[in-house]
């Protein structure tokens, strides 16, 4: 191709949003005005090829500069910023977040350009956990959005905005305003970068408080945002992350491990090598669910290596291996550490089943009605599930079953309407353990039974095997079913003989298990053995 035929063939696949095609394209024109080189920039980012879109950028800068277009420079100079903190070169974006500030010094103080630098210090502040102040920002931001007919301002901080409510417990007013933030990206002249970080951190948003109805919307429509692009990279690999998180909560945990490889592949082609740690994390919950601890172990491992935080997975996989005081340590730190409701609902339902089989019913006190205020502020229909669940299970260490049973069934009803297999199966198995205390061992088996069903269902083995020690008949004295059968023969006033017919057993076998019988239950004739089964309900 010629230079023209590269340029009009770049023009029009950027208009198409063919990243990669307008990035080869354009790439091969020997002098490109500042808008083709913005456009180059950008094609280049959303097919990662992060070096060429970082030059262009730069070369535009530098034109719009020569030219005198301050304004357009200084946009220039953001999303250099911009661009080099989202793939890592925070030094490279604090240079250029410093050479912009000089570039508005002789600018007034309402000025619009002044509002693309406080998203930037917005960063900041909520990367510090100060997020009072980078509210402050947010509000700005989207004001001056509001003003200027800005998208980009009004999509970044109306965004912001909700999610920092959210921080602060104003879950109704904070996703109000993150709906907002998707209507505006879905309608408006939105940068593809901004509608990028406006959708995945909506849809992370959603996952944190428990809000899958809207998550599971949301991943639809950014699914359906990143096909739209052939070549795109970035938002695919958080995009098959929380597409991943769906599954799992649904159960199809299979399904969820196939697209957590895509998200690292994803990642990892991005050059966001640490934002696999999320999709790694996620991996080790879906193998600890399915009882592969070693593999689960692994996972939580390499998300800790990439620096995300493995808590409070790790902690229950260390409770499901018998480290209870390990993973009593480990919440207990993470309760010290995160002050937000958003972190700390995320922490509280581990932390009760964790302190309860430490058997310090105070602390699971204590984070059991954390839980259920927080549940009851947010009104999320998950994590009130989890808030009643965790409740239930207090009540019923606490030795009242009866009062336990209202709470476990409405978690129980809960976790069935949002789909959630797995979670509605442990809420039955505590059922069943209600039932077991209150005597009702015909109820206790059958729920305990559809819950073996469910997880062997799911592929979840450790509490196939948990449900299944449950199931298996408990006798006095160790002794086995088969000598409870020989037992209840012996009481009943059978011989030898009649009980080797009635079990097809040998009469030397029936003999043997007599002695084992006498000597567990240390007695020395049939007679007493009879008694013996008598008192203790065997017959």
């Amino acid at each position: 191709m010629g230079v023209v035929d590269d340029l009009v063939a770049g023009r029009a696949a950027f208009e198409r949003r063919e990243w990669a095609v307008a990035r080869d394209r354009l790439v091969d024109v020997p002098d490109p005005g500042p808008d083709d080189l913005e456009s180059l920039a950008l094609a280049s980012y959303l097919c990662a090829d992060h070096d060429t879109c970082i030059r262009a950028w730069q070369h535009a800068f530098r034109v719009r500069t020569d030219a005198g277009e301050m304004s357009l420079a200084f946009r220039d100079a953001f999303w250099i910023a911009f661009v080099a903190n989202t793939t890592g070169n925070e030094s490279v974006a604090e240079g250029w977040v410093s050479r912009a500030a000089r570039m508005l010094e002789a600018e007034p103080e309402d000025a619009v350009e002044r509002r693309y630098l406080d998203i930037h210090h917005m960063y900041r502040h909520i990367n510090k956990g100060e997020f009072p102040q980078a509210f402050e920002y947010a509000a700005r931001i989207s004001e001056a959005g509001r003003t200027s007919g800005d998208p980009n301002l009004i999509g970044m901080g109306v965004m912001s905005e909700g999610r920092l409510l959210i921080y602060s417990g104003r879950v109704r007013e904070g996703l109000a305003r993150l709906d907002e933030a998707m209507v505006g990206i879905t309608e408006g002249p939105v940068s593809p970068i901004v509608a990028g970080h406006v959708f995945c951190s909506m849809i992370e948003a959603c996952q944190e408080i428990g809000d899958f109805r809207r998550m599971t919307h949301w991943v639809s429509a950014l699914t359906r945002w990143c096909d739209d692009q052939p070549g795109l990279v970035p938002f695919t690999g958080q995009c098959a992350v929380h597409r991943a998180q769906i599954m799992r909560s649904q159960g199809a945990y299979e399904q969820a491990l196939t697209e957590l490889g895509l998200a690292v592949d994803r990642y990892r082609a991005n050059g966001m090598d640490p934002a696999a740690g999320l999709a790694m994390y996620e991996r080790g919950e879906v193998l600890r669910l399915r009882g592969d601890h070693e593999a689960a172990g692994a996972a939580y491992d390499e998300a800790a290596a990439q620096g995300h935080e493995p808590q409070p997975g790790l902690a229950l996989l260390w409770l499901a291996c018998g480290r209870k005081s390990a993973a009593v340590g480990a919440v207990r730190r993470l309760l010290g550490e995160f002050a937000d409701p958003v972190h700390r609902s995320q922490v509280l339902p581990a932390a009760v089943e964790i302190f309860l089989a430490g058997t310090d019913l105070v602390a699971a006190e204590a984070a059991a009605d954390e839980l259920d205020r927080i549940a009851e502020s947010f009104d999320t229909p998950p994590l009130t599930a989890r808030a009643l669940c965790a409740r239930g299970s207090l009540t019923l260490a606490a030795g009242d079953a009866n009062g336990a049973l209202p709470a476990l069934r409405r978690g129980w009803q809960l976790w069935q309407q949002l789909g959630a297999r797995y979670d509605a199966a442990r809420a039955r198995t505590q059922i069943g353990l209600a039932f077991r205390a209150l005597g009702d061992e015909d109820s206790a088996a059958a729920e305990l039974a559809v819950a073996r069903r469910t997880f062997h269902d799911l592929d979840a083995r450790a509490d196939v095997r948990a449900v299944e020690a449950l199931l298996a008949p408990s006798f006095p004295d160790g002794l086995t079913g088969r000598e409870v059968e020989v037992l209840r023969l012996v009481a009943a006033g059978h011989t030898n003989p009649q009980i080797a017919v009635t079990l097809f057993l040998s009469e030397k076998t029936v003999a043997r298990h007599l002695s084992n019988i006498f000597t567990k239950i240390d007695v020395s004739t049939r007679t007493a053995a009879a008694a013996y089964a008598i008192e203790h309900d065997l017959v």
